[in-house]
């Protein structure tokens, strides 16, 4: 699957934003503002300057929707909620090149919350994604306690963990040591 690096950036964004929710015993990543101006910072958001308790609030509505995203029992319910998303934030698609980026395209208005503009981006980002009939590669870990959000993007879609070196080495390490006592005792 062909992605473009911008689209690529914007769905990086929004698995990191979601799993910044409170979930599992992990407190919320977005805590406080320190927090958002730490996700805007290490995401480069562009654009974003001042942030308040009502953008921090904002982000946190956006990362629920998000979350819906992920959850969604099919195609129909996700692109609904990234339809009400991308609506909301006052979608307005302009070519930009800036920090050394190629051209590309910025989904969110001149002047943008950073709410609205994490919506436009991610929200269309995770249209492409449905429109190219890949849902499906919107996951979450499958390791008993993670559940963390991923896009898998493997040719084969069968990434199944959010990350291989963690949850992934964690599980295989567990059967392995599991077999071994069982071959131990049995």
């Amino acid at each position: 699957m062909l992605i473009p690096h911008d689209t690529r950036i914007a769905l990086d964004t929004v698995v990191d934003l979601v799993n910044t929710a409170p979930e599992g015993g992990r407190g919320d990543g977005l805590g406080d503002l320190t927090a958002l101006y730490a996700f805007v910072r290490d995401h480069r958001v562009s654009g974003v300057e001042e942030l308040a308790d009502p953008d921090l609030r904002a982000v946190r509505a956006v990362r629920e929707r998000f979350t819906e995203v992920f959850a969604a029992p099919d195609t129909r319910a996700a692109s609904e909620l990234i339809n009400q998303l991308v609506a909301a934030a006052g979608t307005t698609p302009q070519l930009t090149d800036h920090d050394g980026y190629d051209w590309h395209v910025h989904y969110f208005a001149p002047g943008a919350s950073v709410a609205d503009h994490l919506a436009a981006d991610c929200g269309m980002a995770l249209a492409f994604i449905v429109v190219a009939g890949e849902r499906e590669r919107l996951r979450r870990c499958e390791a008993p306690d993670c559940g963390r959000a991923f896009v898998d993007l493997s040719r084969n879609r069968s990434r199944r963990y959010c990350d291989s070196r963690t949850c992934g080495n964690r599980l295989h390490v567990a059967a392995y040591r599991a077999r071994r006592k069982e071959a131990a005792t049995g």
